[in-house]
Protein backbone atom coordinates (compact mmCIF):
# COMPACT_ATOMS: atom_id res chain seq x y z
CA UNK A 1 0.00 0.00 0.00
CA UNK A 2 0.91 3.37 -0.12
CA UNK A 3 2.36 5.60 2.59
CA UNK A 4 -1.08 6.80 4.57
CA UNK A 5 -1.47 8.96 7.20
CA UNK A 6 -4.82 9.54 9.29
CA UNK A 7 -5.71 12.69 10.89
CA UNK A 8 -8.17 13.28 13.29
CA UNK A 9 -8.48 16.87 14.19
CA UNK A 10 -11.56 18.00 16.88
CA UNK A 11 -13.08 20.88 16.64
CA UNK A 12 -14.97 23.15 19.52
CA UNK A 13 -18.48 23.98 17.41
CA UNK A 14 -21.13 21.03 17.30
CA UNK A 15 -24.14 23.29 16.44
CA UNK A 16 -22.92 25.06 13.32
CA UNK A 17 -22.94 22.66 10.56
CA UNK A 18 -21.70 25.28 8.00
CA UNK A 19 -18.65 26.22 10.31
CA UNK A 20 -17.94 22.98 10.51
CA UNK A 21 -18.19 22.59 6.45
CA UNK A 22 -16.15 25.63 6.11
CA UNK A 23 -13.07 23.70 8.33
CA UNK A 24 -13.80 20.69 6.19
CA UNK A 25 -13.86 22.59 2.73
CA UNK A 26 -10.04 24.45 3.76
CA UNK A 27 -9.24 20.84 4.90
CA UNK A 28 -9.84 19.24 1.37
CA UNK A 29 -8.37 22.57 -0.14
CA UNK A 30 -5.07 20.49 -0.02
CA UNK A 31 -4.70 18.07 -3.17
CA UNK A 32 -4.90 14.30 -2.28
CA UNK A 33 -6.90 14.70 1.25
CA UNK A 34 -9.85 12.34 1.96
CA UNK A 35 -12.16 13.57 4.20
CA UNK A 36 -13.33 10.32 6.02
CA UNK A 37 -16.05 11.28 8.13
CA UNK A 38 -17.23 14.28 10.32
CA UNK A 39 -19.32 13.73 13.92
CA UNK A 40 -21.01 16.61 15.31
CA UNK A 41 -23.13 16.90 18.99
CA UNK A 42 -24.63 20.12 20.04
CA UNK A 43 -24.56 19.00 23.55
CA UNK A 44 -20.71 18.38 23.58
CA UNK A 45 -20.56 21.53 21.20
CA UNK A 46 -17.79 19.78 19.41
CA UNK A 47 -17.13 18.53 15.82
CA UNK A 48 -14.54 15.38 15.35
CA UNK A 49 -13.37 15.33 11.50
CA UNK A 50 -11.35 12.36 10.01
CA UNK A 51 -9.37 12.44 6.74
CA UNK A 52 -6.29 10.47 5.77
CA UNK A 53 -3.73 11.72 2.92
CA UNK A 54 0.28 10.98 1.92
CA UNK A 55 2.39 12.41 4.49
CA UNK A 56 3.69 15.45 2.69
CA UNK A 57 -0.05 16.71 2.62
CA UNK A 58 -0.71 16.07 6.21
CA UNK A 59 0.68 19.15 7.82
CA UNK A 60 -0.69 21.41 5.26
CA UNK A 61 -4.49 19.84 5.10
CA UNK A 62 -4.09 20.15 9.08
CA UNK A 63 -2.88 23.85 9.47
CA UNK A 64 -5.36 24.78 6.68
CA UNK A 65 -8.37 23.26 9.41
CA UNK A 66 -6.41 25.38 12.59
CA UNK A 67 -6.43 28.47 10.23
CA UNK A 68 -10.15 28.50 9.56
CA UNK A 69 -11.29 27.31 13.31
CA UNK A 70 -9.16 30.40 14.43
CA UNK A 71 -11.25 31.87 11.84
CA UNK A 72 -15.01 31.20 12.82
CA UNK A 73 -14.81 29.93 16.14
CA UNK A 74 -14.43 31.94 19.69
CA UNK A 75 -13.21 30.29 22.68
CA UNK A 76 -14.55 33.25 24.86
CA UNK A 77 -18.18 32.61 24.13
CA UNK A 78 -18.12 28.81 23.63
CA UNK A 79 -19.88 26.64 25.96
CA UNK A 80 -19.97 23.09 25.96
CA UNK A 81 -20.06 19.62 28.24
CA UNK A 82 -17.31 18.23 26.71
CA UNK A 83 -13.60 18.95 28.10
CA UNK A 84 -11.91 21.89 25.96
CA UNK A 85 -9.34 24.32 25.56
CA UNK A 86 -8.79 25.81 21.91
CA UNK A 87 -10.93 26.44 18.97
CA UNK A 88 -9.22 22.93 17.79
CA UNK A 89 -8.85 21.35 20.78
CA UNK A 90 -6.97 18.21 19.64
CA UNK A 91 -5.11 16.96 16.77
CA UNK A 92 -3.84 13.41 16.92
CA UNK A 93 -1.49 11.93 13.93
CA UNK A 94 -2.22 8.04 13.10
CA UNK A 95 0.12 6.32 11.18
CA UNK A 96 -2.42 3.80 8.58
CA UNK A 97 0.17 2.28 5.78
CA UNK A 98 3.87 2.53 5.48
CA UNK A 99 4.10 5.31 7.69
CA UNK A 100 6.56 4.81 11.26
CA UNK A 101 5.95 6.43 14.77
CA UNK A 102 8.78 8.69 13.85
CA UNK A 103 7.41 9.63 10.84
CA UNK A 104 4.14 10.85 12.47
CA UNK A 105 5.83 12.74 15.40
CA UNK A 106 7.84 14.99 13.15
CA UNK A 107 4.45 15.81 11.13
CA UNK A 108 3.51 16.65 14.53
CA UNK A 109 6.04 18.70 15.72
CA UNK A 110 6.12 20.43 12.05
CA UNK A 111 2.57 21.05 12.64
CA UNK A 112 3.42 22.14 16.11
CA UNK A 113 5.66 24.86 14.96
CA UNK A 114 3.26 26.20 11.99
CA UNK A 115 0.63 26.50 14.62
CA UNK A 116 2.55 28.04 16.95
CA UNK A 117 4.29 30.60 15.19
CA UNK A 118 1.93 31.32 12.50
CA UNK A 119 -1.51 31.73 14.25
CA UNK A 120 0.04 32.43 17.73
CA UNK A 121 -1.63 29.41 19.18
CA UNK A 122 -0.11 27.56 22.59
CA UNK A 123 0.51 24.10 21.36
CA UNK A 124 1.45 21.14 23.38
CA UNK A 125 2.71 17.77 22.23
CA UNK A 126 0.72 14.68 23.57
CA UNK A 127 1.21 11.08 23.63
CA UNK A 128 3.68 9.83 21.79
CA UNK A 129 4.89 13.00 20.44
CA UNK A 130 5.15 14.41 24.34
CA UNK A 131 8.05 16.10 24.60
CA UNK A 132 7.77 14.51 28.84
CA UNK A 133 5.87 11.97 30.24
CA UNK A 134 3.62 14.22 32.25
CA UNK A 135 2.67 16.04 28.97
CA UNK A 136 1.45 12.17 27.45
CA UNK A 137 -2.17 12.38 29.00
CA UNK A 138 -4.21 14.47 26.93
CA UNK A 139 -6.21 14.79 30.13
CA UNK A 140 -3.34 16.09 31.82
CA UNK A 141 -2.73 18.42 28.80
CA UNK A 142 -6.20 19.90 29.37
CA UNK A 143 -6.70 19.94 32.59
CA UNK A 144 -8.35 22.80 34.05
CA UNK A 145 -9.53 23.50 30.32
CA UNK A 146 -9.77 27.09 28.29
CA UNK A 147 -9.99 29.26 31.39
CA UNK A 148 -7.84 27.36 33.84
CA UNK A 149 -5.14 27.52 31.09
CA UNK A 150 -5.42 31.03 30.11
CA UNK A 151 -5.06 31.84 33.68
CA UNK A 152 -2.13 30.06 34.51
CA UNK A 153 -0.36 29.82 31.49
CA UNK A 154 2.14 33.07 32.07
CA UNK A 155 3.11 31.96 35.26
CA UNK A 156 2.99 28.71 36.00
CA UNK A 157 6.87 26.95 34.30
CA UNK A 158 4.25 23.32 33.84
CA UNK A 159 2.25 25.34 31.82
CA UNK A 160 4.83 26.60 29.14
CA UNK A 161 3.64 25.19 25.26
CA UNK A 162 6.05 23.53 23.57
CA UNK A 163 5.38 26.12 20.60
CA UNK A 164 3.84 29.07 20.22
CA UNK A 165 3.68 31.96 23.03
CA UNK A 166 3.73 31.70 26.41
CA UNK A 167 0.44 33.45 26.64
CA UNK A 168 -3.61 32.46 26.01
CA UNK A 169 -5.08 33.27 22.41
CA UNK A 170 -8.10 34.24 23.68
CA UNK A 171 -10.05 33.70 20.77
CA UNK A 172 -8.45 30.99 19.22
CA UNK A 173 -7.12 29.11 22.92
CA UNK A 174 -4.58 26.42 23.33
CA UNK A 175 -4.51 23.29 21.16
CA UNK A 176 -2.62 19.83 21.84
CA UNK A 177 -1.33 17.81 18.67
CA UNK A 178 0.06 14.28 19.15
CA UNK A 179 0.42 10.87 17.59
CA UNK A 180 -1.43 7.94 18.65
CA UNK A 181 -2.79 4.15 17.93
CA UNK A 182 -6.15 4.00 16.48
CA UNK A 183 -8.56 4.55 19.61
CA UNK A 184 -12.41 4.07 19.60
CA UNK A 185 -14.55 6.80 20.49
CA UNK A 186 -17.29 4.55 22.32
CA UNK A 187 -20.56 6.27 24.40
CA UNK A 188 -22.81 4.14 26.33
CA UNK A 189 -26.55 5.47 26.94
CA UNK A 190 -28.02 4.33 30.59
CA UNK A 191 -31.71 4.59 31.20
CA UNK A 192 -31.40 7.69 33.75
CA UNK A 193 -30.62 11.39 33.91
CA UNK A 194 -29.31 11.23 37.50
CA UNK A 195 -25.80 12.65 36.12
CA UNK A 196 -24.29 10.95 39.29
CA UNK A 197 -24.48 7.44 38.08
CA UNK A 198 -22.64 8.06 34.82
CA UNK A 199 -20.33 9.68 36.78
CA UNK A 200 -19.84 6.80 38.92
CA UNK A 201 -19.50 4.28 36.39
CA UNK A 202 -17.11 6.62 34.68
CA UNK A 203 -15.19 6.14 37.68
CA UNK A 204 -14.73 2.53 37.66
CA UNK A 205 -13.92 1.81 34.08
CA UNK A 206 -11.14 4.52 33.74
CA UNK A 207 -7.65 3.89 34.01
CA UNK A 208 -7.42 7.42 36.47
CA UNK A 209 -9.69 5.30 38.81
CA UNK A 210 -8.24 1.99 38.74
CA UNK A 211 -10.17 0.70 36.00
CA UNK A 212 -9.10 -0.24 32.68
CA UNK A 213 -5.90 0.51 31.64
CA UNK A 214 -6.56 2.09 28.14
CA UNK A 215 -10.13 3.72 28.96
CA UNK A 216 -10.34 7.54 28.89
CA UNK A 217 -14.04 8.21 30.64
CA UNK A 218 -16.09 10.81 31.60
CA UNK A 219 -19.92 11.21 32.69
CA UNK A 220 -22.20 13.59 30.41
CA UNK A 221 -25.99 14.49 30.84
CA UNK A 222 -27.74 14.14 27.22
CA UNK A 223 -30.40 17.28 28.13
CA UNK A 224 -32.13 16.70 24.29
CA UNK A 225 -32.08 12.97 25.56
CA UNK A 226 -33.42 13.23 28.99
CA UNK A 227 -30.37 10.70 29.94
CA UNK A 228 -26.89 10.38 31.08
CA UNK A 229 -24.33 9.23 28.45
CA UNK A 230 -20.59 7.45 29.74
CA UNK A 231 -18.39 8.90 26.98
CA UNK A 232 -15.22 6.43 26.60
CA UNK A 233 -11.79 6.63 24.52
CA UNK A 234 -10.41 3.28 24.24
CA UNK A 235 -7.18 4.25 23.30
CA UNK A 236 -6.26 0.78 22.87
CA UNK A 237 -8.89 -1.72 21.88
CA UNK A 238 -6.68 -5.00 21.21
CA UNK A 239 -5.96 -4.47 25.00
CA UNK A 240 -8.91 -3.64 26.04
CA UNK A 241 -11.78 -4.59 23.49
CA UNK A 242 -15.40 -3.33 23.33
CA UNK A 243 -17.61 -5.81 24.82
CA UNK A 244 -14.99 -6.01 27.82
CA UNK A 245 -15.76 -1.93 28.69
CA UNK A 246 -19.19 -2.42 27.89
CA UNK A 247 -20.19 -5.31 30.36
CA UNK A 248 -18.33 -3.81 32.91
CA UNK A 249 -20.96 -0.83 32.17
CA UNK A 250 -23.86 -3.01 32.25
CA UNK A 251 -22.81 -4.77 35.41
CA UNK A 252 -22.17 -1.86 37.09
CA UNK A 253 -25.24 0.43 36.02
CA UNK A 254 -27.25 -3.23 37.60
CA UNK A 255 -25.95 -2.05 40.64
CA UNK A 256 -28.15 1.06 40.76
CA UNK A 257 -30.83 -0.70 39.23
CA UNK A 258 -30.39 1.54 35.90
CA UNK A 259 -30.58 -0.53 32.27
CA UNK A 260 -28.18 0.67 29.41
CA UNK A 261 -30.41 1.51 26.35
CA UNK A 262 -27.73 1.68 23.46
CA UNK A 263 -24.40 2.41 22.75
CA UNK A 264 -22.85 4.10 19.49
CA UNK A 265 -19.12 4.75 18.19
CA UNK A 266 -18.32 8.18 17.36
CA UNK A 267 -16.09 8.81 14.04
CA UNK A 268 -14.70 5.62 12.05
CA UNK A 269 -13.40 2.25 13.82
CA UNK A 270 -11.10 0.01 13.06
CA UNK A 271 -12.69 -3.43 11.53
CA UNK A 272 -10.70 -5.99 14.34
CA UNK A 273 -12.45 -3.81 16.98
CA UNK A 274 -15.64 -4.95 15.75
CA UNK A 275 -14.71 -8.43 14.46
CA UNK A 276 -13.90 -8.91 18.32
CA UNK A 277 -17.04 -7.94 19.40
CA UNK A 278 -19.19 -10.21 17.09
CA UNK A 279 -16.50 -13.21 18.04
CA UNK A 280 -17.67 -12.46 21.87
CA UNK A 281 -21.12 -12.14 21.74
CA UNK A 282 -21.67 -15.40 18.80
CA UNK A 283 -19.10 -17.21 20.61
CA UNK A 284 -18.08 -18.04 17.59
CA UNK A 285 -15.72 -21.47 17.28
CA UNK A 286 -12.30 -21.04 15.23
CA UNK A 287 -13.50 -17.95 13.88
CA UNK A 288 -10.87 -15.76 11.54
CA UNK A 289 -10.86 -12.45 10.21
CA UNK A 290 -10.44 -14.65 7.06
CA UNK A 291 -13.83 -15.58 6.81
CA UNK A 292 -15.05 -12.18 6.24
CA UNK A 293 -16.33 -11.74 2.70
CA UNK A 294 -14.79 -7.92 2.27
CA UNK A 295 -11.45 -9.37 3.42
CA UNK A 296 -11.05 -11.86 1.14
CA UNK A 297 -12.32 -9.32 -2.02
CA UNK A 298 -9.54 -6.86 -0.30
CA UNK A 299 -6.92 -9.42 -1.06
CA UNK A 300 -8.02 -10.63 -3.92
CA UNK A 301 -7.43 -7.08 -5.20
CA UNK A 302 -4.59 -6.79 -4.01
CA UNK A 303 -3.26 -9.74 -6.06
CA UNK A 304 -5.08 -8.87 -9.02
CA UNK A 305 -4.49 -5.21 -8.96
CA UNK A 306 -6.42 -2.31 -10.59
CA UNK A 307 -6.15 -3.63 -13.88
CA UNK A 308 -4.86 -0.38 -14.55
CA UNK A 309 -1.16 0.20 -16.72
CA UNK A 310 1.79 1.69 -14.41
CA UNK A 311 3.70 4.44 -15.53
CA UNK A 312 6.81 2.23 -16.66
CA UNK A 313 4.19 0.58 -18.99
CA UNK A 314 2.43 3.48 -20.26
CA UNK A 315 6.22 4.53 -21.44
CA UNK A 316 7.02 1.14 -23.01
CA UNK A 317 3.96 1.07 -25.00
CA UNK A 318 3.51 2.11 -28.24
CA UNK A 319 1.81 5.66 -27.63
CA UNK A 320 4.26 8.87 -27.95
CA UNK A 321 3.37 10.29 -24.81
CA UNK A 322 4.23 9.89 -21.87
CA UNK A 323 7.93 10.11 -23.23
CA UNK A 324 11.00 11.94 -22.64
CA UNK A 325 9.97 14.99 -21.53
CA UNK A 326 7.89 13.18 -18.36
CA UNK A 327 10.71 10.40 -17.94
CA UNK A 328 12.92 13.75 -17.21
CA UNK A 329 10.30 15.25 -14.44
CA UNK A 330 10.13 11.37 -13.01
CA UNK A 331 13.63 11.53 -12.90
CA UNK A 332 13.81 14.77 -11.01
CA UNK A 333 11.22 13.51 -8.44
CA UNK A 334 13.29 10.62 -7.76
CA UNK A 335 16.16 13.12 -7.04
CA UNK A 336 14.47 15.60 -5.09
CA UNK A 337 12.82 12.09 -2.87
CA UNK A 338 16.32 10.89 -1.88
CA UNK A 339 17.47 14.43 -1.19
CA UNK A 340 14.32 13.94 1.61
CA UNK A 341 15.47 10.75 2.69
CA UNK A 342 18.85 12.02 3.49
CA UNK A 343 17.70 14.94 5.42
CA UNK A 344 15.53 12.51 7.32
CA UNK A 345 18.27 10.49 7.90
CA UNK A 346 20.35 13.36 9.33
CA UNK A 347 18.11 15.38 11.45
CA UNK A 348 17.53 13.96 14.72
CA UNK A 349 20.91 12.58 15.36
CA UNK A 350 23.24 14.34 17.93
CA UNK A 351 26.74 14.53 14.91
CA UNK A 352 24.36 16.81 12.92
CA UNK A 353 22.79 18.72 15.40
CA UNK A 354 23.79 21.91 14.20
CA UNK A 355 22.74 21.72 10.91
CA UNK A 356 19.20 20.34 12.21
CA UNK A 357 17.27 23.53 11.18
CA UNK A 358 18.82 23.88 7.20
CA UNK A 359 18.59 20.28 6.74
CA UNK A 360 15.22 20.39 7.79
CA UNK A 361 13.83 23.40 5.63
CA UNK A 362 15.84 21.34 2.51
CA UNK A 363 14.07 18.19 3.54
CA UNK A 364 10.70 20.35 3.61
CA UNK A 365 11.10 22.28 0.37
CA UNK A 366 12.38 18.58 -1.20
CA UNK A 367 9.26 17.59 -0.68
CA UNK A 368 7.33 20.28 -2.34
CA UNK A 369 9.91 20.01 -5.22
CA UNK A 370 8.78 16.32 -5.43
CA UNK A 371 5.17 16.92 -5.79
CA UNK A 372 5.64 19.51 -8.25
CA UNK A 373 7.99 17.07 -10.14
CA UNK A 374 5.24 14.16 -10.09
CA UNK A 375 2.65 16.87 -11.27
CA UNK A 376 4.83 17.66 -14.20
CA UNK A 377 5.02 14.20 -15.26
CA UNK A 378 1.39 14.38 -16.69
CA UNK A 379 1.69 18.00 -17.55
CA UNK A 380 4.34 16.87 -20.50
CA UNK A 381 2.29 14.79 -21.36
CA UNK A 382 -0.92 16.86 -21.92
CA UNK A 383 1.30 18.84 -23.35
CA UNK A 384 1.93 16.86 -26.39
CA UNK A 385 -1.40 15.93 -26.70
CA UNK A 386 -2.02 19.17 -26.96
CA UNK A 387 0.40 19.73 -30.23
CA UNK A 388 -1.12 16.94 -31.68
CA UNK A 389 -4.60 18.03 -31.38
CA UNK A 390 -3.28 21.34 -32.48
CA UNK A 391 -2.60 20.11 -35.64
CA UNK A 392 -5.88 18.74 -35.92
CA UNK A 393 -7.15 22.22 -36.57
CA UNK A 394 -4.67 23.19 -38.70
CA UNK A 395 -4.96 26.62 -37.42
CA UNK A 396 -1.30 28.59 -37.36
CA UNK A 397 -2.02 30.24 -33.91
CA UNK A 398 -3.52 27.17 -31.96
CA UNK A 399 -0.18 25.15 -32.86
CA UNK A 400 2.00 27.78 -32.01
CA UNK A 401 0.66 28.32 -28.72
CA UNK A 402 0.40 24.34 -28.20
CA UNK A 403 4.54 24.37 -29.65
CA UNK A 404 5.26 27.36 -26.85
CA UNK A 405 3.31 25.12 -24.20
CA UNK A 406 5.18 21.62 -24.91
CA UNK A 407 8.31 23.89 -24.47
CA UNK A 408 7.78 25.91 -21.50
CA UNK A 409 6.90 22.59 -19.51
CA UNK A 410 10.23 20.76 -19.50
CA UNK A 411 12.20 24.47 -19.20
CA UNK A 412 10.08 24.29 -15.83
CA UNK A 413 10.79 21.16 -15.07
CA UNK A 414 14.68 21.84 -15.97
CA UNK A 415 14.25 24.36 -13.13
CA UNK A 416 12.78 22.82 -11.01
CA UNK A 417 15.72 19.94 -10.87
CA UNK A 418 18.03 23.01 -11.07
CA UNK A 419 16.61 23.89 -7.70
CA UNK A 420 16.19 20.74 -6.15
CA UNK A 421 20.09 19.94 -7.40
CA UNK A 422 21.58 23.12 -5.32
CA UNK A 423 20.15 21.73 -2.22
CA UNK A 424 21.51 17.93 -2.76
CA UNK A 425 25.05 19.77 -2.72
CA UNK A 426 24.44 20.90 1.10
CA UNK A 427 22.76 17.84 1.69
CA UNK A 428 26.54 15.81 0.16
CA UNK A 429 28.30 17.93 1.86
CA UNK A 430 26.59 18.43 5.57
CA UNK A 431 24.23 15.39 5.79
CA UNK A 432 24.30 11.98 7.03
CA UNK A 433 27.58 10.87 5.66
CA UNK A 434 26.30 7.41 6.02
CA UNK A 435 24.06 7.96 3.00
CA UNK A 436 26.47 9.70 1.01
CA UNK A 437 25.82 7.69 -2.08
CA UNK A 438 22.25 8.79 -2.01
CA UNK A 439 23.04 11.83 -2.33
CA UNK A 440 25.19 11.27 -5.14
CA UNK A 441 22.21 9.36 -6.90
CA UNK A 442 19.94 12.26 -6.16
CA UNK A 443 22.94 14.67 -8.37
CA UNK A 444 22.77 12.48 -10.91
CA UNK A 445 19.41 11.93 -11.47
CA UNK A 446 18.63 15.94 -11.24
CA UNK A 447 21.42 16.04 -13.74
CA UNK A 448 20.11 13.92 -15.79
CA UNK A 449 16.24 15.59 -15.38
CA UNK A 450 17.85 18.77 -16.88
CA UNK A 451 20.10 17.10 -19.96
CA UNK A 452 16.65 15.32 -20.43
CA UNK A 453 14.18 17.95 -20.18
CA UNK A 454 16.64 20.59 -21.92
CA UNK A 455 16.12 18.12 -24.96
CA UNK A 456 12.42 18.41 -24.93
CA UNK A 457 13.21 22.25 -24.72
CA UNK A 458 15.81 22.02 -27.60
CA UNK A 459 13.20 20.16 -29.75
CA UNK A 460 9.65 21.68 -29.17
CA UNK A 461 11.78 25.27 -30.12
CA UNK A 462 12.64 24.05 -33.63
CA UNK A 463 8.49 24.26 -34.14
CA UNK A 464 7.99 27.28 -32.90
CA UNK A 465 8.31 30.85 -35.03
CA UNK A 466 8.67 33.39 -32.57
CA UNK A 467 11.62 34.14 -32.92
CA UNK A 468 11.91 36.04 -29.45
CA UNK A 469 10.18 33.26 -27.60
CA UNK A 470 13.02 30.39 -29.57
CA UNK A 471 15.69 32.87 -28.03
CA UNK A 472 14.81 33.70 -24.44
CA UNK A 473 13.57 29.87 -24.14
CA UNK A 474 17.03 28.43 -25.41
CA UNK A 475 18.81 31.28 -23.25
CA UNK A 476 17.47 30.03 -20.32
CA UNK A 477 17.59 26.51 -21.13
CA UNK A 478 21.90 26.83 -21.36
CA UNK A 479 22.11 29.03 -18.38
CA UNK A 480 20.25 26.07 -16.45
CA UNK A 481 22.57 23.41 -17.82
CA UNK A 482 25.28 25.61 -17.23
CA UNK A 483 24.72 25.81 -13.45
CA UNK A 484 23.26 22.14 -13.41
CA UNK A 485 26.77 21.06 -14.40
CA UNK A 486 29.06 22.97 -12.46
CA UNK A 487 26.99 21.71 -9.55
CA UNK A 488 26.89 18.20 -10.55
CA UNK A 489 30.33 17.61 -10.95
CA UNK A 490 31.00 19.43 -7.54
CA UNK A 491 28.93 16.45 -6.03
CA UNK A 492 30.41 14.26 -7.83
CA UNK A 493 33.83 15.25 -6.54
CA UNK A 494 32.33 15.08 -2.78
CA UNK A 495 30.65 12.00 -3.24
CA UNK A 496 33.61 10.08 -4.57
CA UNK A 497 36.21 11.64 -1.88
CA UNK A 498 33.96 9.75 0.38
CA UNK A 499 34.28 6.34 -1.07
Amino acid sequence: MAKLIECVPNFSEGRRPEVVDAICNAITSVDGVVLLDKEMDADHNRAVVTFVCHPNNAVEAAFRGYQKAAELIDMTTHKGEHPRMGACDVCPFIPISDVTIEDAIELANRLGQRVGEELKIPVYLYEDAATSPKRKNLAKVRQGEYEGIRDSIENEKSRRPDYGPARMNLKSGATAIGVRFPLVAFNVYLGTNRKWIADRIAEAVKSLKGGYRFVKALGFAIKERDQVQISMNLVNYTRTPIFRVFETIKSEAERYGVMVTSSEIVGLVPNDALVDVGDFYLRLENFTKAQILEEKLKEAGTVMGDGGESFYDEVASSAPAPGGGSVAASAGALAAALSAMVCRLSVGKKQYADVKDELSEIRDKCDVLREELVTLIDTDKDAFNKVMEAFKTKDDKVIEDANKEAASVPLTVMDKSLEALKMIETVANKGNENSITDAGVAGLMAMASIDGAGYNVKINLTSIEDKGFVKKLSTEANRIIKDGREIAARIKQRVESKL
